[in-house]
């Protein structure tokens, strides 16, 4: 009989475990995130940065190193400070830079931490005149932060 109770306390302290991990395994959705969610999320952020004129935030979401790429009709730049540095030249203040828009036509997923994104750029004046073109981004997912490591706009 005392094998039996035994038996009957060790089963409940199993039963209790199982139903404390069905319970908090139910809760793990909560902590992940959709990575395009967190990529929109980022070009968000980058077009309101853009808006407030504020360069440096919009830079935020490029790799900050000498090997991020930006292509463009003018070629190939290479390094987080010389893709700022040109921005800084082509948008010298805030009338400059107008209001920036983005329209994201793919954003595919090539792996875990990597994504392809295709879209529309458009930049908006006061005078109702417009800016615009397309591009792509090659952005990595790195230490929790989606960041641009190519952009080829045009």
């Amino acid at each position: 009989m005392k094998k039996l109770k035994n038996k009957g306390v060790w089963f409940n302290l199993f039963l209790a475990g199982c139903l404390i991990t069905l319970f908090l395994s139910s809760f793990s959705f909560l902590g992940k995130t959709d990575p395009k969610q967190e990529i929109i999320e980022t070009l968000k952020a980058q077009e309101k940065s853009w808006n407030e004129g504020n360069l440096e935030a919009f830079m935020s979401a490029y790799l900050n190193s000498d090997t991020l790429r930006f292509i463009s009709r003018k070629g190939i730049n290479y390094g987080h400070q010389k893709v700022l540095e040109n921005y800084k030249k082509s948008y010298p203040n805030k009338e400059a830079m107008g209001t920036l828009e983005f329209d994201i036509i793919h954003l595919d997923m090539i792996s875990k931490t990597d994504a392809l994104i295709t879209g529309k750029w458009t930049l908006k004046y006061p005078d109702n005149k417009e800016n615009g073109g397309h591009f792509t981004l090659w952005m990595k997912k790195i230490k929790s932060n989606w960041l641009i490591v190519s952009d080829h706009t045009s």
